[in-house]
């Protein structure tokens, strides 16, 4: 079985700038490279990772698969295209839809001004385009509404195969537990859902890492979902706000730890595996 870490970012300054909110300051302000995360793959056992986007820029989706060519550890991309011009979408996914590690693609909704920008008709349109194209659309609500909309979208494209980032941002940092927890039954509802255990920015830059913390959430998600629905990432580099990645990583595993080897499996990469086709 192949473990996967399904959640990572590079990060170039020079070709892409890239501000981050002012608490968190300067701590991320460098170049994150493959060889800054290479030991930290082979400390905690991993074969592959995802790599994810962190700009709305197609430029940067045909940077990553450049050079994901040459990196044996990427498993796979998760890019950008335009999803709000569907004959732009169309065009760039006949660029890229041939590139062997393209497997899906996210849009930062949560620098969208309109929590429903994911409902617009063209948007909705270009999601259809991802799911002929056989790949993932990735979610990343940070505001119950944010979340709403990126369920209406699965439930409009059922045959899209959407993958909530991050367990859809669980109140962490003040113990709060509805609507989040309602919404994440609402999702493991919609066959067509899997789901991160990642810890995302929003709750990376405010919160210091607990693994007991995270157990009633991450226990939550796991039981609405079941282990093959579930699947585990680092959010290398931003997890650095709150834990280092092997804290982080094997607070993952301890939280797992109660399951069965098959159950712990799927979570470490079997579910990866299969959804993005590694």
């Amino acid at each position: 079985m192949l473990v996967i870490d399904c959640h990572q970012h590079f990060q170039d300054r020079v070709a892409y700038p890239l501000s981050f909110p002012p608490a968190v300051g300067d701590r991320l302000d460098r170049d994150f490279t493959p060889e800054d995360l290479r030991s930290s793959l082979v400390e905690c056992g991993i074969d592959k990772t995802i790599l994810v986007q962190l700009h709305n820029e197609v430029g940067e989706t045909e940077d990553y698969l450049d050079f994901s060519d040459n990196v044996d550890f990427i498993g796979g991309v998760v890019g950008w295209v335009p999803l709000a011009d569907p004959e732009r979408c169309a065009a760039a996914l006949g660029r890229l839809a041939g590139r062997g590690k393209l497997v899906g693609i996210r849009h930062l909704i949560q620098y969208e001004p309109d929590p429903g920008w994911l409902l617009q008709p063209a948007v909705l349109e270009s999601l259809a385009l991802l799911s002929a194209a056989n790949l993932v659309f990735e979610g990343i609500p940070v505001s119950d509404a944010q979340f709403a909309s990126v369920l209406e979208a699965a439930r409009r494209v059922p045959a899209l195969k959407v993958v909530l980032n991050h367990m859809g941002n669980p109140p962490v940092p003040n113990g709060g537990w509805g609507p989040w927890a309602s919404q994440i039954t609402r999702a493991a509802d919609l066959p067509n859902v899997s789901v991160k255990l990642s810890v995302g920015l929003a709750l990376a830059v405010r919160w210091s890492w607990s693994t007991d913390a995270l157990r009633r959430y991450v226990d939550h998600v796991i039981d609405r979902f079941g282990p093959n629905r579930v699947m585990a990432g680092s959010n290398w580099p931003v997890i650095l706000l709150c834990a280092s990645f092997a804290d982080a990583w094997r607070g993952i595993e301890a939280l797992i730890a109660g399951l069965s080897d098959t159950e712990q499996q799927a979570i470490k990469g079997a579910t990866a595996e299969r959804v993005y086709r590694v």
